[in-house]
């Protein structure tokens, strides 16, 4: 079937009537429900787009030749590339870059699993195969994931196996004709109740040992599979007008624990199976994780170009882009636009195929960015925070604009110099969902958590720098220097 529409989407989510707990209760309709109502419709939106601009967000199908969404390309060359991250913006610009797990940041890994199918091959020729059809299976029908990486946060000084109680997290159970049993918990689902599988795979941070093979499992399984749940947490969308939170009200995506209980997944939706080693290794060795970054970083230039955007607005409406300190503020989020810019750039204009036979962006500033950025955003949102100031607390509803005996007045009182009261409390109403809203804060608390803990990618990108050739450079520019050596360390006469 080609590409769906969002009327496909929300039949889909009604059609399959997935187990999603949110505030005590289990609910019967997401595409209904408060919690979820206007995020589907969100989403619905990007569908749509699909067929609103199909030059830029379709492509023929390898298999049938229907159009199928070109997040799922396999691109050959770097035209394939910039395409695909141009129809990746496309998408972020709906929301201003504030849905994080869109379809094609999981489309995009779907496809490195497919293409470099081979890789799962060692631990049973059968999840090569199954990573290859999955691939096609979710390119041809459009379908909608969320994934789950990381186990309960219990212990984290102790590994798995080490556990007071192994059974919490997620683990293989019984392996039989079927498939494999597995029980236990994984986060964190985001979108977890709003799509239609659950990929499950290793973290990219953290490493397991052979211990943990119990634990080391990947596939993919419908989110009605009996026995799967998901528990969302307290959504951020309150029921509010969308004038008034113009984004929790439309793109709360929601974050979920996953459970569970005695779940069977069918020997065909498998690609790892009690596999530390090669769970460890799977996000590199696949290029998932390039074509995932290159998704992200294309995501949070154009989130970075709408705070930006609100900051500029900001500034000219209440007559501050004058002075010094608030044009060096502005500054600050120009040059990490145009650093992360930089990235992309590099990072696509470098790409070379890899061994199977994809474009891959170079992953070095890909990498960079990804592990520079989280400790960016919470610096934009603060200076937007920052520059305004007790506006951000002055903003009156919607409701208080349509009284009858106080609209009039508050127009007068909360103008701007360039903007009427109206416009001005709306443009600062974005702000404040941006930086002090609960919506705010998740995005704050999401961007710098986004791949993992800074400090251990910090790490980790530490480890893996090639360093020897730059300390060869130092020591070679000191071999140079002509000097005579110290009465100690000649030798003796």
């Amino acid at each position: 079937m080609p590409a769906r529409n969002g009327q496909q989407y929300i039949e889909g989510l009604k059609k399959a009537n997935n187990h999603v707990y949110i505030h005590g209760e289990k609910v019967e309709d997401v595409t209904e429900h408060p919690a979820f109502r206007n995020v589907v419709r969100s989403m619905a939106r990007l569908y749509d787009l699909q067929y609103e601009k199909p030059e830029k967000m379709l492509y023929p199908s390898p298999t049938t030749g229907e159009k199928v969404g070109l997040s799922f390309i396999a691109p050959q060359t770097i035209d394939d590339l910039i395409a695909r991250r141009e129809m990746i913006m496309e998408w972020a610009r709906v929301s201003g870059g504030m849905m994080g797990r869109t379809p094609d940041y999981l489309n995009a890994s779907v496809m490195a699993y497919g293409t470099a199918h081979q890789w799962f091959a060692q631990g049973d020729p059968l999840f090569a195969e199954n990573a290859k059809n999955y691939y096609e299976y979710c390119r041809e029908n459009d379908v909608s994931l969320t994934h789950t990486l990381i186990h309960p946060q219990v212990n984290r000084a102790k590994a798995q196996y080490e556990q007071k109680d192994a059974h919490v997290a997620l683990h293989i159970v019984e392996k039989t004709k079927d498939g494999v049993i597995v029980e236990g918990a994984r986060l964190l689902a985001t979108q977890g109740g709003i799509t239609d599988e659950i990929l499950v795979f290793p973290s990219t941070v953290n490493k397991a040992s052979s211990k943990d093979d119990p634990y080391s499992i990947a596939f993919a399984i419908p989110n009605n599979t009996p026995g799967l749940k998901f528990v969302c947490r307290e959504s951020f969308d309150y029921g509010k007008n969308e004038w008034d939170h113009p984004l929790g009200s439309r793109f709360e995506e929601g974050d979920a624990i996953v459970l569970f209980e005695k779940v069977l997944v069918p020997w065909d939706r498998i690609f790892i199976c009690g596999s530390a080693e090669i769970c460890n290794a799977t996000f590199r060795e696949t290029n998932a994780v390039v074509h995932m970054s290159h998704q992200v970083v294309a995501k949070n230039i154009v989130k970075t170009e709408f705070i930006l955007g609100v900051i500029l607005c900001l500034m000219e409406a209440i007559g501050i882009d004058q002075f010094q300190h608030v044009k060096d503020k502005g500054t600050e989020v120009m040059l990490i636009l145009e650093t992360m810019k930089s990235h992309l750039y590099r990072a696509e204009h470098q790409a070379k195929l890899d061994r199977w036979g994809v474009m891959t962006p170079d992953f070095a500033p890909l990498n960079a960015a990804r592990n520079w950025y989280p400790r960016m955003y919470p610096r934009i949102v603060g200076i937007l925070r920052i520059l305004g100031a007790s506006g951000l607390m002055g903003i009156p509803t919607h409701a208080d604009f349509e009284n009858e005996e106080i609209g009039h007045l508050l127009e007068r009182a909360v103008q701007g110099k360039n903007l009427g009261g109206y416009e001005r409390v709306q443009l600062f109403r974005l702000a404040w969902d941006i930086t002090l809203s609960a919506f705010g804060g998740r995005q704050t608390h999401y961007e710098y958590y986004f791949f993992g803990d800074p400090i251990k990618m910090g790490m980790a990108y530490f480890d893996e720098f090639e360093k020897e050739p730059l300390k060869e450079y130092v020591r070679d520019f000191l071999r140079q220097i002509q000097s005579p050596k110290p009465y100690y360390m000649k030798a003796p006469k």
